[in-house]
């Protein structure tokens, strides 16, 4: 017992620093921010404007990457395939893609003159510059992360389980509701959470391929970067805004996923 007690004083102290380096700029932030103007600058329209476009950007972006990814998860689980490794490599290509080059390959794809986007102009679907644009653009960094959670966990379901439930007769759409889905809800509530934070914070696909415009394509993060060149005090009370609604939405989640793993 002594030795475990030592060896994991150790690891707490080897710890220390690792976390010293993610908590210290929060705190920065917290610390450095000029409070006294917090009212006017939090209030102000353009503001007010970025909190509005980030939530429907990234709440969109979260249901678009659901849609997309679920069967692409279910695929690599559960489909025999020679090429998983291959496919799943494509599909976490952008987790791994400087974001301004996942701006420019949507630029190059979707634009008015890319590879579909001339098919999509004729079919009067817009979409760089736009907020659907700003959306599509944080979904594409933002999926890899459910898709990975998705995975995992049916890779850790027990397909007995849904064996037992075809053997007394329920439906694939019955088992999938009242078997499946159950058991994959916390790994569910992970990834959605994953990729709703992806979302809310992405800067470099976006500013590339929906521009910075107000009311329009203008995020938080790209709120923060334009403030920053003029206010910068104002650019950290964004940052705090931002790192408050983070904390609190992957807060609550976190709790769900502890309540929903523990039954």
């Amino acid at each position: 017992m002594r030795r475990n007690d030592g060896s994991g004083r150790a690891t707490a102290a080897l710890a220390v620093p690792g976390l010293a380096f993610v908590l210290i700029p929060l705190v920065a932030l917290a610390v450095r921010a000029p409070w006294s103007d917090a009212a006017s600058e939090l209030t102000g329209p353009a503001a007010r404007a970025a909190l509005l476009v980030s939530a429907e950007v990234s709440m969109g972006a979260t249901a678009l990457s659901l849609l997309a990814g679920l069967p692409i998860a279910w695929m690599l689980a559960r489909t025999p395939l020679r090429a998983r490794a291959a496919v799943r490599a494509i599909v976490m290509l952008p987790m791994v893609l400087p974001p301004i080059v996942a701006g420019v390959g949507l630029l190059e794809a979707l634009g008015r003159f890319g590879l579909l986007g001339g098919l999509l102009a004729r079919a009067g679907i817009t979409l760089p510059f736009t907020t659907a644009g700003a959306t599509v653009a944080a979904a594409f960094v933002a999926m890899p992360f459910l898709v990975l959670s998705l995975e995992s966990g049916l890779r850790a379901l027990n397909p007995r389980l849904e064996s037992a439930a075809h053997t007394l007769g329920a439906s694939r759409l019955y088992a999938l509701q009242h078997v499946t889905l159950p058991l994959l809800r916390p790994h569910l509530f992970a990834g959605i959470a994953l990729a709703w934070a992806r979302a809310l914070g992405e800067f470099g696909a976006t500013i590339t391929f929906a521009g910075n415009l107000q009311g329009r394509t203008q995020t938080l993060p790209l709120a923060v970067f334009e403030t920053l060149q003029t206010d910068p005090g104002g650019a950290v009370l964004l940052s705090v805004v931002m790192l408050v609604v983070a904390a609190i939405v992957l807060g609550l989640t976190g709790g769900r996923l502890i309540a929903e793993s523990a039954r």
